[in-house]
């Protein structure tokens, strides 16, 4: 592994740790002690997805994480969740067993894991997904989703005083 600091060609691995579908490996540089991090998972097999203009391209996890660290930008939410995020996105679609899928499915799956980690991040990443053409699309997502919200409280509620 080449040092990402002085690219000396020869580090040794201090920690390895098993994260959801990979391996994380830190490593320290032999030549300029820096310490780095590595991640490692399978290389899957292709997926490709269809584009909503009939395109179709290759599944690109960097992508995913753009669009989802685009929409946390100034949020509470850490990098290593948004990295989670992705892989539980990820790992979701290729358990489907499908050699293709379309965007809208992606989009569907990713609006329902940010719907339960943050309501700005969820708005921000509808807003773009959805394409809203005008200020009461946005007003009839952002109301949709404090109904929802208030739906699940309330169901929260119930639950606590059955038992």
């Amino acid at each position: 592994m080449r040092c990402p600091f002085c690219s000396h060609d020869d580090t040794k691995v201090i920690d390895t740790r098993q994260i959801g579908d990979g391996i994380r490996r830190r490593r320290e540089c032999l030549q300029c002690e820096q310490r780095f991090t590595t991640y490692e998972r399978m290389a899957p097999v292709s997926l490709m997805v269809q584009k909503s203009d009939g395109r179709r391209e290759e599944f690109n996890r960097d992508k995913l994480l753009r669009g989802l660290r685009v929409a946390c930008a100034k949020r509470p939410i850490s990098t290593e969740t948004i990295e989670n995020l992705v892989s539980d996105i990820e790992t979701s679609l290729f358990g489907l067993g499908q050699s293709e899928i379309s965007s809208q499915q992606i989009g569907e799956l990713v609006m329902a894991r940010l719907r339960d980690l943050d309501d700005v991040a969820y708005v921000r990443f509808a807003s773009v997904y959805r394409r809203f053409t005008d200020l009461d699309s946005l007003i009839s997502e952002v109301e949709a989703l404090k109904y929802q919200k208030q739906r699940e409280e309330e169901l929260r509620r119930q639950l606590r005083l059955a038992l």
